[in-house]
């Protein structure tokens, strides 16, 4: 297990190296201009060329490798930077630097992204061992039904729809905002519910597959009840697939709250990163982007990890 996670961490770096690269031309591509204020207008030229120079926009190799050397803590090590992992200076938020709006946007994030998963996974659990120990049961259709429009629906649809529902029409839950545990409902569940479908699914045929397995026809004729069986034998090697769907799913969750967090106008980062995209905030997308890339990379480590923890017998190499 030490050589696994060891390796991994020394993949980690390059890893993000190359998503940095990736994102840095793509960011660069984006039609627009930093500098400009939202009504178009731009400072006189000799201004617009001292901000260019003094953000390196001038210059997309110093531009990508000063900021490297920063958000990396390179050039703090060698003494040319007083933060270790400078992200620099949001150029739309001139208030604001990219380390305080992470600092003040990724807890937000965070909690709705876990909340979410851990909703996923109660209703994916359950829709699937219901499915997987009654299969073609009218609960199973309908479980089945919900996961497939789950699955099809947008976040931005199902978000709009319970906002409408919920909010406005019965007034059950506040319509947007951040604050309370009330807020947190609607946008968990409109982010869960693509994922919960996924999870059904992997449980659902899981345990089908493992119902039908000698060693549970052994437990079966040791006379353990129908629930010992489905729940200490079947549902954990049923579980295995979703624990490895869990790393990415939670990281795409943390990720995909960005257009939940929209809709809901929840003050997570994902608010930022849209913003940032559509005014070509160059120092926060790199930000986002690479805080978000080492996290994916530390939840697939996690998850490879408890991997191992469930089933001893899995050798991971």
């Amino acid at each position: 297990m030490l050589p696994l996670i060891a390796r991994r961490l020394i993949q980690l770096p390059f890893i993000v190296l190359a998503v940095y690269t990736i994102t840095f031309a793509l960011a660069w591509l984006i039609p627009g201009n930093p500098l400009e204020n939202p009504e178009g207008r731009r400072p006189a030229p000799e201004i617009v060329a001292a901000m260019e120079q003094q953000y390196n926009l001038d210059d997309p190799f110093d531009f990508y490798f000063s900021y490297l050397g920063k958000a990396s803590g390179i050039s703090w090590a060698l003494g040319y930077s007083d933060e270790p992992f400078d992200l620099g200076p949001s150029l739309k938020q001139p208030d604001w630097t990219v380390n305080e709006i992470l600092m003040d946007g990724v807890p937000v994030s965070l909690v709705l992204g876990f909340t979410s998963i851990l909703i996923a996974t109660a209703l994916g659990l359950g829709a699937g061992i219901i499915g997987g120990l009654r299969p073609n049961s009218s609960a199973d259709m309908a479980s089945q039904s919900i996961a497939l429009i789950g699955i099809s629906l947008p976040s931005f649809v199902t978000g709009a729809t319970l906002l409408i529902v919920f909010a406005a029409w019965l007034k059950w839950f506040p319509v947007g905002g951040w604050g309370g545990p009330a807020d947190l409902v609607l946008p968990a569940i409109t982010l869960s519910l693509p994922f919960a479908a996924y999870i059904s699914r992997l449980v659902r045929f899981g345990m089908l597959e493992q119902m039908a397995t000698d060693h549970i026809r052994t437990a079966r004729a040791k006379g353990l009840s129908e629930a010992g069986v489905a729940t200490r034998h079947a549902l954990k090697n049923a579980f295995l697939p979703v624990l490895s769907y869990l790393g990415p799913a939670t990281a795409a969750a943390l990720t995909g709250s960005f257009v939940v967090e929209k809709v809901f106008a929840v003050p997570g980062i994902g608010q930022h990163f849209v913003d940032g995209v559509l005014s070509k905030d160059l120092t926060l997308i790199m930000g986002v982007v690479l805080v978000y890339s080492t996290l994916l990379v530390l939840f697939n480590l996690a998850v490879d990890v408890l991997y191992n923890w469930v089933d001893p017998r899995i050798q991971l190499g």
